[in-house]
């Protein structure tokens, strides 16, 4: 059994080296929620040197809430800002001799897209229009997944370690009671089921059936590090073999 395992990185974590060490993809913050020039080339040196998969990470233009802000903005505007950020970031890449790998859009962008059509095709538009060979991320069994197929794009159903889902398969919002699982235990217990199993408990209680093609390992809490560790001997304990392939 093999799985992918992915974490956001240039957004300010300190333990970003050291997760490169665990994962098989990074997604590199491409200055709209977070990051700069500088931290794009240093993640980037870090993947190359761990031999991590190198993805972008671009969002809606808001980094004063780590884009986590609703917008309603044109389609033509999303397709516009997310060229912008891959071919930043693309030439980062280009510069060091690498490649991107893949893309997955961030924060209220990735969570909007995943519901709407008209956000995700915009998003799929424009991946394909930066290079046709790339990988898009999404949401497992989400508006962007099908966006990304109807774009001919290879595509990647998401699930989350830490997360709380809901019945129709979307993630709990942020702010409520059980938008985050806070035990390691659960949060292994969860991942397991979705690998193995294909499906997760959402927070009714009920069984949702789930794609897992990659894993999310946010790279931004306080143990952070030491939950990827965890996982990892998780996956070496039920033979799961991590890698980007």
């Amino acid at each position: 059994m093999v799985i992918d395992l992915n974490a956001d990185l240039g957004e300010g974590g300190q333990y970003d080296e050291e997760l490169l060490q665990l994962v098989s993809s990074a997604n590199i913050a491409c200055g709209f929620h977070a990051g700069d020039a500088l931290s794009m080339r240093q993640s980037v040196l870090w993947a190359i040197k761990y031999g991590v998969a190198i993805g972008a990470h671009p969002s809606f233009p808001d980094r004063q809430n780590f884009g986590r802000t609703a917008m309603q903005l044109p389609p033509e505007t999303v397709y516009a800002q997310v060229v912008y950020q891959l071919g930043a970031l693309s030439a980062i890449i280009k510069a060091e001799g690498a490649r991107m790998f893949h893309v997955k859009p961030h924060g209220m962008l990735y969570n909007q897209a995943a519901r709407d059509p008209a956000l995700a095709d915009a998003i799929a538009q424009a991946v394909k229009a930066v290079d046709p060979g790339l990988c898009l991320v999404g949401l497992a069994g989400s508006e962007i997944i099908r966006a990304g197929k109807r774009a001919g794009l290879k595509t990647r159903h998401e699930v989350f370690a830490d997360r709380g889902y809901q019945l129709d398969g979307t993630l709990v919002p942020r702010g409520q009671p059980s938008a985050l699982i806070n035990s390691d235990e659960l949060a292994l217990a969860q991942t397991l089921e979705m690998i193995q199993r294909q499906r997760v408990r959402a927070s009714d209680g009920s069984w949702v059936t789930v794609q897992a093609d990659t894993v999310c390992l946010h790279g931004d809490g306080d143990h952070a590090l030491i939950f990827a560790r965890k996982l990892r001997q998780s996956f070496t304990q039920y033979g799961i073999r991590v890698s980007a392939q």
